[in-house]
Formats: structure tokens, sequence, C-alpha cells
């Protein structure tokens, strides 16, 4: 099956996305939009494609040939642009996160459904050998049954990009919490196979418009069984262009730690054994792996490895976060998840 592709959002990472889907046979990138004209040049020139300042011009004028489409946006834009996709019956892949609101996200979800369209979110680290190793120890019994797990991440972007979109709650919905957070979330819902059940939040802004720090008390159940966890990240730490983070999950039969490419099991009496793990992780193959996915889903060869459902989940449980650091107490995600 052919497939013919748009995207919307045409800046650097879009940029990497298209060349992976221009290496792969059978996939056609044939328009493109951003509001930005250089990002509209640099598409051209690479592509001989049609480009728009508005998505919705670009639709107009494309969505009878297109199957799917790429949307690389800021957050807050993602909810209009991949609905107005969905209603064209096109398939979507969205990076993180899926929306900023849950409603939103719910409705997309259900739209994608009905539609029977596929509905794909950006989480790489589904396809990182690392955490798909933390979550087949996990699922084999290795450790026993799970009942803590403390998880953090740093990067250095807030002093750098304060000032672009991300800085800006108006598109960004959030700071930290809400980018690379949304990673952190969801690589630990997924690697434990966990559901939240409560979180309380205590956040800080640094002075800027967004959240720059933040630090979640969780409360998750795996099989019926409670887990607690702990999440710190950072927007303010000092490696750039690389990001930190780190894994502590304690289980009845040991204790598994990953940090910085390092994978350590902890048998339940004190021995150490070194996990093996994969070299291949780069950003490039991890593109690869996840816009093949998709394409993969697409044409109906399977189903999809990130599903909306996904973003979701991480949707309600940041909202639930917020809403948890303004009242000063614990939130119930469930009934984020059951609205």
């Amino acid at each position: 099956m052919s497939i013919k592709l748009a995207a919307i959002g045409l800046g650097q990472l879009c940029m990497h996305e298209l060349k992976s889907y221009e290496e792969m046979e059978g996939v056609k990138v044939v328009a493109g939009a951003d509001i930005a004209r250089t990002g509209r040049e640099r598409f051209e020139s690479r592509f001989e494609a049609p480009t728009y300042e508005d998505y919705r011009e670009m639709l107009e004028e494309h969505a009878v040939e297109l199957d799917a489409v790429n949307i690389v946006t800021p957050h807050t834009l993602h909810y209009e642009q991949a609905m107005a996709c969905l209603e064209r019956d096109l398939h979507v892949f969205i990076e993180k996160p899926l929306v900023t609101a849950v409603d939103d996200a719910r409705d997309l979800v259900e739209t994608a459904k009905r539609r029977n369209r596929v509905l794909v979110v950006g989480y790489q680290r589904h396809y990182h050998p690392v955490y798909r190793k933390i979550k087949e120890l996990v699922d084999s019994g290795r450790l026993g049954e799970i009942h803590a797990v403390n998880c953090y991440m740093g990067q250095h972007w807030i002093r750098l990009f304060s000032d672009a979109w991300r800085g800006n709650p108006a598109l960004s919905g959030g700071g930290q919490l809400y980018d690379s957070g949304s990673h952190l979330l969801d690589t630990l819902l997924w690697t434990t196979g966990t559901k939240p059940i409560s979180v309380a939040a205590t956040i800080d802004h640094q002075g800027h418009d967004v959240d720059v720090n933040s630090a979640l008390a969780l409360q998750l159940e795996r099989d019926g069984q409670p887990v607690t966890a702990s999440l710190v990240i950072t927007a303010d730490g000092v490696q750039t262009p690389d990001t930190y983070e780190g894994l502590i999950i304690w289980g009845t039969g040991g204790r598994l730690t990953y940090s910085r490419d390092r994978l350590t099991l902890t048998e339940r009496d004190g021995e150490k054994v070194e996990i093996p793990l994969e070299d291949d992780s780069s950003f490039e193959t991890l593109v690869d792996r996840k816009l093949t996915d998709f394409v993969q889903a697409v044409r109906g060869e399977r189903s999809p490895t990130v599903p909306g459902s996904f973003g979701l989940t991480v949707v309600a449980l940041t909202e639930a976060a917020y809403e948890a650091y303004e009242t000063r107490s614990v939130v119930d995600v469930r009934e984020y998840l059951a609205q």
C-alpha cells in the first residue's frame, strides 16, 4: 500500500522525521504547512512539494489524495490540527503530548476509534532497547511483585529557550512537566504496567512563566496491587543537549536500577547482575522505529505500539498533577479518566 503523507509543522524535528519517511518504500511526502516562511522554503527545496502557511488550506487542497499527516507543532495547537485531520479520515502521528486538556484527548481518541483511523503519539522510549528490556524484566516476574518506583529527568532548556514557544504557556500548555515530563510519565506507567490512581505535587517556576521543577508523589496500581512512586523533573539541568534520566524499580524479588545507559539488577540477597544492553539507541534509530511502526499501522500490518490512549492517560495524570499543586491536595486521577 502506497502512503501519501503531509506534514504540519516544518521545524527541525519534523525535518528529521520527514527524512525517515522519505527513506521508506511506498511513502511519499506531498505537502507541508507551517506559519514560518523559513520552514516552508526548506521543505519546498527538499521535497519539491507545495507548502501552506495555514494547515487548513493545505487540507482543503490535498486531503482527498492524502492517507496520513505528521504533526510537530506547539502543544496547545495539537487538538485543533489533529481533529481537522481525523475529520477528513486521515491517520495521524502526533508528537507528545497528545494535547493539553483531558477532554480534548478523549475526543481525539474516540474520534479516531469511531472513524477507524490510526492515532499515534511519539513516545519513542517504547522503541528504546533499554526501556524495552526494563519492561521485559518487570513483566517476566524476575523482580517479583513491584511495589515502589522512583524516576527522574534533567534537561537544560529553560535558560536557553524561555523566550521561545516552550516558555509561553499559551502555546506549551505548561512547562517541563508537559514537555519532556510527558515522556517520563509515559515511561513510568508503560515499563511498570501500572495505572495512575492519585497524585500530589510540588511545582516551582523559578521566575519563569512555565513550570521548571516538578516533584510528584504517585499512587499507582499494578494487577490490583498498590505501587508507590515518586518523580522529579527539571528544565534547569546541566546536560545539554543530552537528557539525564534514571529509573529505580523495587520489587519483592529485587531492585532494578537504570542510569546513563547502565542497567543493574540487584537480587534480594544483594548480588548484582549487570544487564547487557543493545547499542542501537541513537536519536535517528528511534525516529525510524516509531515512524515505521506508524506506517505499518496505517497499512494494517500491525496494531500501533503507542496509540492515542497512552497519550490520554498521560494528559489526565498531568492535569491532575497541576490541580494537586494548585489546590495543595491529593487528586484522584481516576476522576479525570472517567470524565
